[in-house]
Order: structure tokens, then C-alpha cells, then sequence
């Protein structure tokens, strides 16, 4: 073999393992490109997955917090009307009590109130305070209470009634109709199962 054979031979050799090089090189590159690829498209997916999280998460938040303030609206809008209907609701007990307060049946009902009060007292002296339109039924009232009882009138007696305070008993009696309002409306409110929850 010549040396020009031989050198052929050596340069097809390195061309031939060059080549296999090569293609191992290629394959390996094309290996990592495609787990570089594989590895970007996970990457991208999960950051995907997150920011599709995150948005739901945000919609699911501005979601609530929009169903929190209607809720919260529609509770104040239930309870200003519930308010507005227990103020009807008195506004019309309390004119009935004032036309109430102008019969003849009132004045009765508060002469029985003041002699229920006078035996309450035991003939103890007391201050006794009505509505300045009762000051009429003195004369009628007075005589049920001993000498040194006093009848005055009290602007907080609006409707009507007689209330009195006897200090030796330390006893204050209240049968107004402005008091029994006032405890009627506390007990609607607690019980009239108006509560907004």
C-alpha cells in the first residue's frame, strides 16, 4: 500500500469518526434542545397554571366582595324600612292614644290609675305628675292622696297617664301612657322577629 493509500485510509478514518462525532454531537444537541424545550413548555404551563390561578383568585375575591356589599346594602335598605315601619307602626299607636286621651274613657282609666297609686303609697304624702291638660282633673285626684300630696303638671307626660313618687316608701310608680308606648315599641323590637341577619 502506497502512502498516498494509507493516507486515503487515514483521512476517510478521520472523516468517518468526524462524521460519527458529529452525529453524536447533533443528536445530543437536538437531546437537550428537546429537553430544554420539554423543561420551557412545563415552565410555561405551570406559570400558566399560576397566573390562571391568580386571575380566579382575584375574580373569586372582586366576586365576593361585591356579594359582601350587596348583602350589606340589601341588610341596610331591609333594616331603614323595617325602622321606617316600626315608626309608622308607633306613630299611628301613639295618635291613637292621644285621641284616647280626649275621652271620657281615658279620664276614668285615670282616676282607677291614681287610686291604684294612692293605695300603692299607703296615705304617705307624694308628688304626682300628669300631662298638663289632666291639671283639670285635680279636684278628682287629689282627695285619693293625703293633704300634703301635690298634683303637677310634666312636659315628658306627652299622652297622658299620672306617674308619682312617694318619698317615704321610695317608691316611683309610673302608669303613664307615654311610659307603656316606650316599653310596648322595646318589646316589639326585641320580639318581632325583625331583626336583619
Amino acid at each position: 500500500m502506497g502512502n498516498s493509500a494509507k493516507t486515503d485510509n487515514f483521512l476517510k478514518a478521520i472523516k468517518k469518526y468526524a462524521n460519527a462525532q458529529k452525529r453524536q454531537m447533533i443528536s445530543e444537541v437536538e437531546q437537550l434542545e428537546s429537553q430544554k424545550t420539554e423543561l420551557t413548555k412545563k415552565q410555561a404551563e405551570q406559570d400558566s397554571a399560576k397566573l390562571i390561578e391568580q386571575r380566579l383568585d382575584k375574580k373569586r375575591a372582586e366576586q365576593t366582595r361585591i356579594l359582601a356589599n350587596r348583602t350589606r346594602e340589601g341588610q341596610r335598605e331591609l333594616f331603614l324600612e323595617r325602622a321606617e315601619m316600626t315608626e309608622k307602626i308607633f306613630a299611628l299607636a301613639r295618635q291613637k292614644l292621644s285621641d284616647y286621651a280626649k275621652t271620657p274613657e281615658y279620664r276614668e282609666k285615670l282616676l282607677k290609675s291614681s287610686a291604684e297609686l294612692a293605695e300603692l303609697f299607703e296615705g304617705k304624702p307624694c308628688v304626682l305628675y300628669v300631662n298638663e291638660r289632666d291639671l283639670s282633673l285635680g279636684d278628682k285626684i287629689l282627695p285619693l292622696f293625703t293633704e300634703e300630696s301635690e298634683l303637677k303638671a310634666d312636659p315628658q307626660i306627652e299622652i297622658g297617664g299620672i306617674k308619682g313618687y312617694c318619698r317615704e316608701k321610695s317608691i316611683v310608680a309610673d302608669e303613664t301612657l307615654d311610659s307603656s308606648l316606650r316599653e310596648q315599641r322595646e318589646w316589639f323590637t326585641q320580639n318581632a322577629e325583625l331583626s336583619v341577619l
